[in-house]
C-alpha cells in the first residue's frame, strides 16, 4: 500500500466518527484549534519564513509573496475564522425539505455528512485551516493537498490542528495531510476512488482544469475567481466605487 493510499483510507476510516460527533463536540475542536493557532503561533511563523525564503529565491511573484506570508495578525484571522465557524448551526441532521406524495408516502430530505471530502489548493496556508474547519462541522473527515510552495506552513497548521482533536479525544485522521510536494503523490491522490468521496479544487483556473481533467473521484467545481459587481442604477456612487475598489485591489 502505497503513502497515498494508506492517508486516504485511514481518513475514511475516521469519517464515521466525524459524522457521529454533536454539534458540541465539533465546537470543541474548533474553539480549541484556534486558541493553539495563537499559542503556538510562533511555530507556524518560523515555518513560514523557510516557505517566503523559498518563495523569493525562486522568483516568486510579490502579490503571492504577499499570499504566503504568515503574520501574527494573520494568523489570528484565521483563528477567528475557527471560532465563526463553530458559532454555525450545525448542517448535520437538517430537514432540507420536508413533502408527501399522493399515494401519503412521507419524504423529507435530511442533510448528512459526505464522508472523505479531498481538497487540493495552492499557495494560501489560511485555506489549511479553513478546509478542515468547513469540512469537520459538516461532520466530515478531509484529506488537504496544499501547494508545495506553503508546505512548511502547512505542515506546522496541520500538527495544531490535529494535536486539537487529539486532545479532544477525537482521532486525528479527520484531518489528513499529503505531506508530498511530488506532482505524482497528487495526480495518485486524484484516483483515490474507493476512499475519498468527493474532491474540491480551490485555485486558479489552471488548477480546477488539472484536477476535473485527471480526477477519477467525483469533483465540485469551484469557480476560477472572475468575479463580476454590478452597480443598480439607483446606488450611491460615492458608497459604491470605493467598495469596488477595494473589493479588486486590496491585498
Amino acid at each position: 500500500m502505497t503513502m497515498i493510499e494508506s492517508l486516504c483510507r485511514g481518513a475514511a476510516e475516521a469519517a464515521p466518527e466525524a459524522a457521529r460527533l454533536s454539534g458540541e463536540e465539533k465546537n470543541a475542536v474548533l474553539t480549541r484549534a484556534a486558541g493553539l493557532l495563537i499559542s503556538r503561533s510562533g511555530e507556524i511563523l518560523s515555518a513560514n519564513v523557510g516557505d517566503v525564503t523559498e518563495g523569493r529565491a525562486n522568483a516568486m511573484p510579490p502579490a503571492m509573496v504577499d499570499r504566503l506570508t504568515l503574520t501574527k495578525e494573520r494568523i489570528a484571522q484565521i483563528a477567528e475564522g475557527l471560532r465563526t465557524v463553530a458559532a454555525l448551526p450545525d448542517p448535520v441532521g437538517v430537514t432540507q425539505k420536508d413533502w408527501t406524495l399522493e399515494n401519503g408516502l412521507h419524504i423529507r430530505r435530511v442533510s448528512v455528512p459526505l464522508g472523505v471530502v479531498g481538497v487540493i489548493y495552492e499557495s494560501r496556508p489560511n485555506v489549511t485551516a479553513d478546509a478542515f474547519a468547513i469540512c469537520f462541522k459538516s461532520g466530515n473527515a478531509c484529506v488537504l493537498k496544499g501547494g508545495s510552495d506553503a508546505i512548511r506552513s502547512n505542515r506546522a497548521i496541520i500538527r495544531i490542528l490535529q494535536d486539537a482533536l487529539l486532545a479532544e479525544g477525537r482521532d486525528p485522521g479527520i484531518c489528513s495531510f499529503v505531506d508530498s510536494t511530488d506532482r505524482a503523490d497528487t495526480t495518485a491522490f486524484m484516483q483515490q476512488r474507493d476512499t475519498v468521496n468527493v474532491l474540491i479544487p480551490r485555485g486558479s483556473a489552471r488548477l480546477i482544469r488539472a484536477v476535473v481533467e485527471n480526477s477519477k473521484i467525483p469533483v465540485i467545481e469551484t469557480g476560477a475567481g472572475n468575479c463580476h459587481i454590478y452597480i443598480d442604477k439607483g446606488a450611491d456612487l460615492d458608497k459604491a466605487i470605493p467598495i469596488i475598489i477595494n473589493a479588486k485591489t486590496q491585498r
